[in-house]
């Protein structure tokens, strides 16, 4: 096995024997990479799915500088960051993989540079056509800054008996991101949803106004994921209040590092973020393959 390159398996336990030092040196830039598997390693939502799953790791001087994995042959390929000569490498590894899931790639997300030159090296070395898709920041929490004034309510744990109130609302996050899935009481551990605890901002009668999820904590860090607002109730600072009141509460339990994605179409929500302490540190981006 030669040190210096990339190598792949598909055994969670052994990838992350030697990668999760990697992973876990810079949280908030590998927050998907350290959900994801922590998800699959302790058969939380999802887990069921990865069939056939490839983790890859590119050795360098005796240690992990970036790894790669992907699920299912329907799954795009996830790359940590890397440099133009790193993702020509992979690019070739893969598509020389005897396995069909490198040769049936379907499509790459990561960093915007990386998933541009893996790209670019995909349809060098395979005669691809490579399609961009979609842009998408990565923020991580500054300083936080609540914003003034604060709307009348407050925020509150979202309660069991109001589990239909609040899939109803994740049916509508998935609606306007375009996602095709079944949100009931059956399906709902199986969700991207599933595995996260809400929270609700409610005015002073005690009528929920906005919510905010959060993924449970990994390495040290959160991730605040989705937070909504029914269009009528918007522009009236639900929503920075209550991304506030989780991010408060990540920190109070100890999180080093809170983190979210936004639309970098959606001007609205990205000033939202940056006015209450948000910095962007990442640019995602993603790619299809035909």
């Amino acid at each position: 096995m030669r040190p210096d390159d990339w190598h792949f398996t598909e055994d969670i336990d052994e990838f992350l024997d030697r990668a999760g030092d990697f992973l876990r040196s810079r949280p908030a830039l590998h927050t998907t990479a350290l959900t994801t598997f922590e998800k699959l390693r302790t058969g939380g939502a999802g887990a069921n799915d990865a069939e056939t799953p490839l983790f890859g790791r590119l050795e360098q001087s005796g240690g992990v500088s970036a790894v790669c994995y992907r699920f299912t042959r329907r799954n795009l390929l996830s790359v940590t960051p890397l440099v133009p000569e790193q993702a020509d490498g992979l690019a070739a590894r893969l598509a020389a993989h005897p396995d069909a899931l490198g040769r049936r790639l379907p499509g790459v997300s990561a960093e915007q540079g990386t998933a541009t030159a893996f790209a670019e090296a995909w349809q060098r070395r395979t005669g691809a056509t490579t399609t961009f898709r979609v842009p998408i920041n990565l923020y991580r929490l500054g300083t936080l800054t609540p914003p003034q004034p604060v709307p009348a309510g407050r925020g509150r744990p979202v309660g069991e008996d109001e589990h239909e109130h609040l899939m109803q609302w994740c049916r509508e996050v998935a609606e306007e991101f375009g996602e095709d899935i079944t949100i009931n009481a059956d399906t709902w551990a199986g969700t991207r949803f599933g595995e996260k605890s809400y929270t609700y901002w409610e005015t002073p009668d005690g009528t929920p106004v906005s919510m905010a999820g959060v993924n449970p904590t990994v390495a040290g860090h959160v991730r605040v994921d989705p937070v909504y607002t029914p269009a009528h109730l918007r522009g009236r600072g639900y929503a920075g209040a209550v991304t506030v009141e989780v991010t408060r509460a990540a920190l109070a339990a100890g999180a080093t590092d809170v983190v979210l994605y936004t639309d970098p179409a959606n001007l609205t929500s990205n000033a939202l973020y940056q006015r209450i302490g948000y910095r962007l540190i990442a640019v995602w981006g993603v790619y299809d393959f035909t």
